[in-house]
């Protein structure tokens, strides 16, 4: 069980049978009466986003989460497939439930991934991946103008912002949290 006093950004728990992920929260406390926990909650099955407050000093569950290792094998029309490296059983997901976490994803990588009840909710993505560009306009020859930036198609069908010089074929390295360029790899 958590209290409120345990709250913080990135915190799981659990209310009404339902895992939530902690987005920002804000204790408050009127001139009258108790004081109050705002909070705003993903909803870690299906991403919805809720506001709720609690009472200060009030408790919610800890929800049952499991971390396993996985292997992204491919992509089914609208759903992910993943492999338990421990027992070779193959998951399917929801593109859309993962929050666009599976736009980092090359065939045969190996992840973590939090599941609940059996179900995957959530990849532990590393902070950077290095994917190879599969589409983008050529560089002219000069064209040296710092801070220009074009768009390219990545192999994993992502799509950032890349500078002039970079051309088809080369492998981009790319950071997960903010989905921006980082460089060569």
């Amino acid at each position: 069980m958590f209290s409120t006093s345990d709250f913080r950004n990135g915190l799981k728990i659990e209310m009404e049978s339902t895992p939530y992920e902690i987005i920002d929260f804000l204790h408050s406390k009127s001139g009258r009466g108790g004081a109050h926990v705002w909070t705003k909650l993903r909803n870690l099955l299906n991403g919805a986003v809720i506001e709720h407050t609690f009472r200060a000093g009030e408790k919610v569950g800890k929800p049952d989460l499991a971390t396993t290792q996985m292997q992204y094998l491919y992509t089914e029309g609208e759903h992910m497939v993943f492999m338990d490296l421990s027992s070779y059983e193959q998951m399917y997901v929801n593109r859309e439930s993962l929050g666009g976490k599976g736009d980092y994803l090359k065939d045969g990588q190996e992840l973590k991934v939090l599941t609940y009840q059996g179900q995957i909710i959530d990849l532990m993505l590393p902070a950077s991946v290095e994917l190879q560009v599969q589409d983008t306009e050529p560089g002219l020859k000069g064209d040296t103008v710092s801070g220009a930036s074009k768009p390219a198609r990545l192999e994993s069908g992502l799509t950032v912002s890349v500078p002039l010089f970079i051309e088809t074929g080369d492998t981009v390295k790319v950071d997960t949290r903010t989905g921006e360029y980082m460089g060569r790899a």
